[in-house]
């Protein structure tokens, strides 16, 4: 039997990564020191669905939100069990009560959806999520809504129960910007030597997250496991290390943006809008982001401030281009700081000089305007959004010098 819960998303395009609700599981999972052993995205098909549920253990299903996977699941757990389906009234009414709140009845290919296998039980509460056990097997089947929520009371005590005797697992990732994966692997290759503890790195558009997992006899070792050697990684990964776990870049800048009680303003070109966009996701970000423009032509460049003669020298993709344009964004706005993209995105555009992914950000902070040049990899998608991480912590590094 497997030591671990592996997680399918069914019905996921094979590309996209899966369902983003499988991280929020493997997350609720990680904090009741419950590993998550695989992440398996299979598309909605019958055949391949057989085969990624067929085994022993715990396996949690993501069917998401809509489409045919959660009608495909029940049908195959049915098959694999050898128990016919029937209605399940406590199902029904959790469907009706969730397509009321959208004001919309119940499509008919969704009330398939309350014919379950034979002994499934549906789990309290308002979401959608029912569990199958046969043998060595249980699964726990998320539809709709909040499942980290649904997890937490459904999928967490089933796994203790089933892995009970096993080893406990406690997981933390540190969250890093601005540097290689290269270059953070070698800082930490050698710092811990430990059977019970592992490092792995994972690299991402313009990030590294260091994963560290301990191993213990319960739960609450493991986390003091983790606790100790906490700050031997903090040391390794020093002013790169933007944050931990749930963490997220923008929220982080925000949160320093607060502290000094400073306000942003962004001049975007090569990333689209992007820096922008992350930072007014966070709730309360009225408090310091003033104004955010996208601008793609020179015309726009003129009318932002930037002058005629920096983009006759240097072009608009260009490191007095991202300089100018931070300070006048700046200017023109009143914000006490000002953060500029500017660059060849690609997938044209490039010469021998400004290569597809050279990317020049600028912030102007306190009258000063620092600017650096990168030399992006990937699609003009990542190029983008590895210019909004860039410009991100340019600016996070620049708000931790300055005091509260």
């Amino acid at each position: 039997m497997s030591h671990a819960v592996r997680i399918v998303s069914a019905g996921a395009p094979l590309a996209s990564g899966g369902h983003p609700d499988a991280a929020a599981i493997a997350d609720t999972l990680a904090a009741a020191g419950i590993p998550a052993g695989a992440h398996v995205i299979v598309d909605d098909d019958e055949a391949a669905l057989e085969h990624a549920l067929t085994v022993d253990g715990v396996v949690a299903i993501v069917a998401g939100e809509g489409g045919s996977a959660g009608d495909s699941v029940r049908r195959v757990l049915a098959r694999i069990t050898g128990a016919r389906l029937v209605l399940s009234e406590r199902m029904r009414a959790l469907l009706d009560a969730h397509y009321a709140r959208r004001d919309r009845p119940v499509p008919r290919a969704a009330e398939r959806l309350a014919l379950l296998p034979q002994g499934a039980v549906v789990a309290d509460g308002d979401t959608p999520v029912w569990t199958l056990e046969s043998g060595a097997t249980a699964w726990v089947v998320f539809l709709r809504g909040r499942v980290d929520d649904a997890a937490e009371r459904t999928l967490v005590p089933l796994a203790a129960e089933r892995l009970a005797g096993r080893a406990a697992v406690a997981v933390r990732t540190f969250k890093t910007a601005g540097a290689p994966a290269e270059e953070i692997e070698d800082r930490i290759v050698d710092r811990l030597d430990a059977r019970d503890v592992t490092l792995t790195t994972l690299p991402g558009d313009g990030e590294v997250w260091v994963r560290v997992r301990a191993r213990a006899a319960t739960p609450t070792d493991a986390v003091k496991r983790l606790d100790a050697i906490e700050r031997t990684v903090l040391e390794a990964l020093g002013d790169d290390c933007y944050g931990r776990d749930g963490d997220s870049l923008e929220a982080v800048v925000g949160g320093l943006l607060t502290a000094r009680g400073l306000t942003l303003a962004v001049a975007e070109s090569c990333s689209g809008g992007l820096v922008g966009h992350r930072l007014t996701a966070i709730p309360g970000s009225s408090a310091y982001f003033e104004r955010g423009v996208t601008l793609d032509s020179d015309r726009a460049m003129r009318e932002l401030g930037v002058d005629e003669a920096v983009l006759r020298t240097h072009g608009a993709a260009s490191g007095p281009c991202a300089e100018a344009m931070a300070r006048a964004i700046r200017e023109r706005t009143g914000a006490a700081c000002g953060v500029s993209t500017a660059g060849v995105a690609g997938p044209d555009g490039g010469t021998p000089a400004k290569p597809v992914g050279a990317v020049f950000i600028g912030v102007a902070m306190h009258g000063d305007v620092s600017v650096r040049r990168f030399r992006l990899e990937g699609d003009r998608a990542s190029v983008q959004w590895q210019s909004g991480v860039m410009a991100l912590d340019m600016l996070r590094r620049r708000l931790l010098e300055a005091p509260p």
